[in-house]
C-alpha cells in the first residue's frame, strides 16, 4: 500500500535544482563585466567635468567650484541636456529618467531583455549630464548599465526569462558595488527592488556577482569604505526618540521629494514643445542653482564626506538642501539622465545637519547619516538596503541600531502617506501596477482535502447516454458536470452538457452507457494530500473547471474540487487580514471587530 504522502516526495523547503550553480557561474562574467562598466563611467564623469568646466582633457579630481567660466557656467548644463535630448531622441528614449524604474519595468514586463544600445548610451549620457553639473549620482545609471550587460550576456545563453532576470539583477548589483563597495547593499537593492521574489535561484547568483565585484574593486584598489565614519551613539530613551524623529521627518521629506519630481514631470508634460527640448530648461535651472550654491552640481561626494566630519554648518545646510532640491527635481522631472542615491543622500545629509541643532547630543556626522539613510530608505521604500548601504559607505558597523530604527520609522511614514515610491510612481504612470510585498501563496499550504466537497454528487457507469441527457437537464440538478464512477467506487470520468452534445453529433446511440462511452479514455485525477499548487496546473492543463478527488490507497472516489473552491481558499487568506477578534478574553464576553476602518 502506498504511503498517503507518496505523491508529495517532491515537495521540499525551495524548487532551486543544481542549474542555480551554472547560472552563479555566468553572474561571475556578469560583475566582471559590469565592474569594467562602472569604473568607465566613474571616469567619463570626471573627463566630462573636467573638459566641460575647465577646458582640460584630463582625469584629475578638479573642484566645480574653481571653474574660470564665472557667469558663464550657467550654460554648461544647458548644452549638456541638449546632447542628452539628442541622444533619447534620436538613440534610444530608454536613457532618459535615473535607470532604475526601467530596470524594473524591463524585468517585469519586458521578459528582463534589455538592448545594446542602452548599455552604451546610458553611461555615456549619465557622464555627460553628471558631468556638465547635473545634481545625480552614478549609481542609478550604472545599476540600468550593468543590468543591460548582464541582460545581453543572458540573452546569448539558452536561459529561462527568470534566469535573465537574475543576470539582469546581477549586473546592477555588480554596477551598485563598484560604484560604492556595498556589495551587501546591493544584494539587498536586489530582494527589496529588483528581482520580485525571495528564492535561492534569483539570491546565490546575485550574491556571487556583488561580492565578485567587491573582490575585483578591492584588487584594483578602488577605496572602501568611501566615506569613513567613527561616530556613534550610545542607546537611551532620550536617543531613541532623536533616532524615531529623525525618522519621521527623512519619511516626511522623502514624501515631498516625490511630489516635487513628478510634479515637475507633469509640469514639463504640458509644454508645447517636444521632450527633447526639455532637459535644456532643466539644465538652465541647474545651471542657475549651481552659480547660488557651487556644492549642489555634479555628484556631491565631497558634501557627504564633509557633512560626516560635521564641517556643514546648519545655514550652509539648508542652502544646500533648498537648491539641491530644487535642481534635483527639475532636472530630473525634465527626462534627462541620472541617479537618485546620491542626491537622496546629500539632501537626507543636509536636513540631518540643520536638525543636529535640537536634537540630543551625538558625535559631529551622526544626525547627518542617520537622515542620509533614513531619506534613502523612505523615498526607495527600501529599509534594509539604506540601511546597510550607509553601514558599508562608512564601514561603522555600531550605527546598526540607530540607523534601522530612523529607516524602518521613515519607510513607515510613506509606506502610510504615499502610494507609490519614486521608483514605482514612474512604473505605474506608464499604465502598469506594482505590488512589493512578499508573501507565501496560500495554494502552496493548502492541501485538496481542507477545501474539497466530500458530499460528491457523482452518477452511475450504468447510464445511458439518453439518461444523462435528461439528467442533466433536469430543473432539480444543481452542478454542469459529475463524475461518473463503476461499481467499485473508481472514477472512469467526467460527464457535463458538452460532453453530452459530443457524443449525440458523434451518432452515439441513445442506449449506450456511459460507461462504454468512457472506455478507454484518460481521467485526471486529484489527491487529498495534494497541493493547490499543484492542483491549479492540472485543472490548466486539462481544461476543465472540476476534478474528482481520489484516495492514493484504493482509488475511490472521495471529493469532488473546483475553481470556485480555490477562490475560496483567496477569500480565507482576505479574511485573515481583514477580520478582527480578542482571542484572550479574560472572562468578558469576546468582542470581534470586522473591518475597522470600512465603509458602512
Amino acid at each position: 500500500m502506498k504511503s498517503a504522502h507518496a505523491g508529495n516526495g517532491h515537495l521540499r523547503d525551495f524548487t532551486t535544482d543544481p542549474r542555480v550553480l551554472i547560472i552563479a557561474a555566468i553572474a561571475v562574467v556578469v560583475a566582471t563585466a559590469g565592474l569594467f562598466a562602472g569604473i568607465v563611467l566613474l571616469k567619463l564623469i570626471r573627463l566630462t567635468t573636467n573638459i566641460a568646466y575647465f577646458g582640460q582633457f584630463t582625469l584629475a579630481e578638479l573642484r566645480l567650484e574653481d571653474t574660470p567660466l564665472g557667469l558663464a557656467a550657467v550654460i554648461v548644463p544647458v548644452i549638456g541636456a541638449l546632447i542628452i535630448g539628442l541622444m533619447a531622441r534620436f538613440g534610444s528614449e530608454k536613457i532618459r529618467g535615473h535607470g532604475i524604474p526601467e530596470a524594473i519595468e524591463a524585468i517585469l514586463l519586458g521578459r528582463s531583455r534589455l538592448d545594446a544600445k542602452v548599455a552604451v548610451l546610458k553611461p555615456l549620457s549619465s557622464a555627460i549630464s553628471i558631468g556638465s553639473g547635473g545634481p545625480f549620482g552614478a549609481e542609478g545609471p550604472i545599476i540600468m548599465t550593468g543590468g543591460a550587460i548582464g541582460s545581453l550576456i543572458a540573452q546569448m545563453l539558452p536561459v529561462s526569462d527568470n534566469e535573465r532576470k537574475t543576470l539582469l539583477v546581477a549586473g546592477a548589483a555588480a554596477g551598485m558595488t563598484t560604484v560604492f563597495g556595498t556589495p551587501i547593499a546591493a544584494i539587498m537593492l536586489a530582494v527589496e527592488l529588483l528581482l520580485f521574489e525571495w528564492t535561492p535561484r534569483s539570491f546565490i547568483p546575485v550574491a556571487v556577482a556583488a561580492i565578485v565585484a567587491e573582490v575585483e574593486r578591492t584588487l584594483l584598489h578602488l577605496p572602501g569604505p568611501i566615506f569613513p565614519f567613527s561616530g556613534s551613539m550610545e542607546a537611551s530613551v532620550v536617543g531613541l526618540g532623536g533616532w524615531v524623529l529623525v525618522g519621521i521627518a527623512s519619511g516626511l521629506l522623502s514624501g515631498l521629494l516625490t511630489q516635487l519630481v513628478y510634479a515637475c514631470e507633469d509640469a514639463f508634460q504640458k509644454l508645447p514643445i517636444h521632450w527633447m527640448w526639455w532637459p535644456m530648461i532643466g539644465g538652465l535651472v541647474v545651471g542657475i542653482g549651481g552659480l547660488i550654491e557651487p556644492q549642489a552640481l555634479g555628484v556631491g561626494y565631497d558634501n557627504i564626506a564633509n557633512m560626516l566630519d560635521g564641517r556643514v554648518v546648519a545655514a550652509a545646510a539648508l542652502t544646500l538642501l533648498v537648491v539641491k532640491a530644487i535642481i534635483w527635481s527639475v532636472a530630473l522631472g525634465s527626462g534627462t539622465s541620472g541617479g537618485v542615491l546620491a542626491p537622496l543622500l546629500i539632501m537626507g545629509g543636509a536636513m540631518g545637519a540643520v536638525l543636529a541643532g535640537i536634537l540630543p547630543e551625538a558625535t559631529p556626522g551622526f544626525w547627518p547619516l542617520l537622515a542620509m539613510a533614513a531619506t534613502m530608505g523612505g523615498t526607495m521604500r527600501a529599509p534594509l538596503t539604506a540601511t546597510f548601504f550607509a553601514v558599508e559607505l562608512t564601514g561603522n558597523t555600531h550605527m546598526l541600531v540607530p540607523l534601522i530604527a530612523a529607516c524602518a520609522t521613515a519607510h513607515a511614514v510613506t509606506v502610510l502617506l504615499m502610494k507609490r515610491s519614486i521608483l514605482t510612481e514612474k512604473v505605474a504612470r506608464r499604465g502598469h501596477h506594482l505590488v512589493r510585498e512578499y508573501r507565501v501563496d496560500p495554494f502552496a499550504l493548502t492541501r485538496v482535502n481542507e477545501v474539497m466537497t466530500t458530499k460528491v454528487e457523482s452518477v452511475p457507469a450504468t447510464m445511458t447516454l439518453h439518461g444523462a441527457a435528461a439528467f442533466l437537464t433536469a430543473p432539480d440538478t444543481r452542478h454542469p458536470s459529475f463524475p461518473v464512477i463503476n461499481e467499485e467506487g473508481h472514477v472512469l470520468g467526467l460527464i457535463d452538457p458538452p460532453a453530452i452534445l459530443r457524443w449525440r453529433r458523434a451518432g452515439k446511440h441513445r442506449k449506450t452507457t456511459l460507461g462504454e462511452l468512457l472506455a478507454g479514455s484518460k481521467v485526471t485525477l486529484a489527491y487529498p494530500d495534494e497541493y493547490l499548487e499543484g492542483l491549479s496546473d492540472k485543472l490548466l492543463l486539462a481544461n476543465v473547471s472540476h476534478l474528482p478527488v481520489v484516495s492514493r490507497e484504493n482509488a475511490r472516489l472521495v471529493g469532488y474540487i473546483g475553481w470556485k473552491d480555490l477562490m475560496r481558499v483567496r477569500s480565507k487568506k482576505q479574511a485573515e487580514e481583514r477580520d478582527r477578534s480578542a482571542l484572550l478574553s479574560f472572562g468578558s464576553r469576546r468582542k470581534a471587530e470586522q473591518g475597522i476602518g470600512d465603509p458602512v
